[in-house]
């Protein structure tokens, strides 16, 4: 490819991907980002918020005066670093490690968020991996029942758990993708669980609507993340995000305020809706 389409130095790193090893690092600060105390007084849950999308909107979160819990799988380093952001913001923030799909860890979880804080208020499914292949055939049983754990698995197991705790007022935002609106011909199964939670967040979101509780998501296009120098080879981590109208990827913190917006009382009339981040990709649906 040309060289103006080179957007970020090539590299590669074991999965599942560390930010404090990427170069650039992402930003997630959100250098430009005016806060309005629009989540202020909330506390707020954050699958995979370690890092990526979710460490920019645990930041976002209580830069906007939320207190956050994240739940990350085992990369300490970077939940620690989320957590002393979001402390030097002024707002409390728990980590918990362990697998979003374990029913046992999401009532932990739930139970000393509530310990905690006595209260949820928004719950952030976000967690998710990928393991690119270049047919179907190379894609084991395994791995395709690994990605629907984590990817929708978790999303069930982790909002089944917050349900009996969100009263009227309520917001869970759910991660979905780009991918499941123009599909992927290397991600196949990991763009199959982002059109089951486009699906899941429609449907949930009638469900829950009689109670009060909106029930949104977001699909960002190609996002600068520990998952792409984890699962893309150094070749294509160089051209990632070129083939978009803006030709470059997005930064977690150009992602992150959807979910702010999603997350407060301006988006008290929208419910079942997905909004797309996605550097100018026009999508259907």
């Amino acid at each position: 490819m040309a060289d103006e389409k080179q957007t970020l130095p090539p590299q590669e790193q074991p999965e599942p991907g560390k930010e404090g090893l990427m170069h650039p690092r992402p930003e997630f600060r959100g250098a430009e980002y005016r806060a309005a105390g629009k989540l202020a007084g909330k506390v707020a849950i954050i699958s995979g918020g370690d890092s990526g999308i979710g460490r920019s909107v645990a930041v976002l979160f209580a830069r906007e005066g939320a207190d956050v819990v994240i739940l990350y799988l085992d990369q300490h380093q970077d939940a620690e670093e989320t957590r002393n952001t979001v402390e030097q913001h002024g707002r409390r923030c728990l980590t918990f490690a362990g697998d979003v799909a374990d029913r046992d860890v999401c009532r932990k979880v739930i139970d000393e968020t509530l310990a905690a804080f006595g209260k949820l208020d928004i719950l952030v499914n976000n967690a998710a991996e990928q393991h690119p292949q270049k047919s179907l055939e190379d894609i084991s049983e395994a791995q395709w029942e690994k990605t629907f754990r984590t990817n929708i698995f978790g999303m069930f197991q982790l909002t089944k758990a917050a349900l009996p705790h969100l009263g009227e007022g309520a917001s869970i935002i759910n991660t979905t993708s780009v991918t499941a609106y123009k599909g992927s011909p290397h991600l196949l199964d990991y763009s199959a669980t982002k059109g089951a939670i486009t699906a899941f967040t429609r449907s949930l979101a009638m469900n829950l609507a009689e109670r009060g509780i909106r029930v949104n998501g977001v699909a960002p296009g190609p996002i600068w993340t520990p998952l792409i120098p984890s699962t893309f080879d150094a070749e294509e981590v160089a051209h990632f995000g070129s083939n978009t109208p803006m030709k470059r990827p997005g930064q977690p913190d150009e992602v992150a305020p959807a979910y702010v917006y999603l997350a407060s009382s301006d988006a008290a009339y929208v419910s079942g809706q997905v909004l797309h981040v996605n550097g100018g990709t026009v999508v259907n649906g």
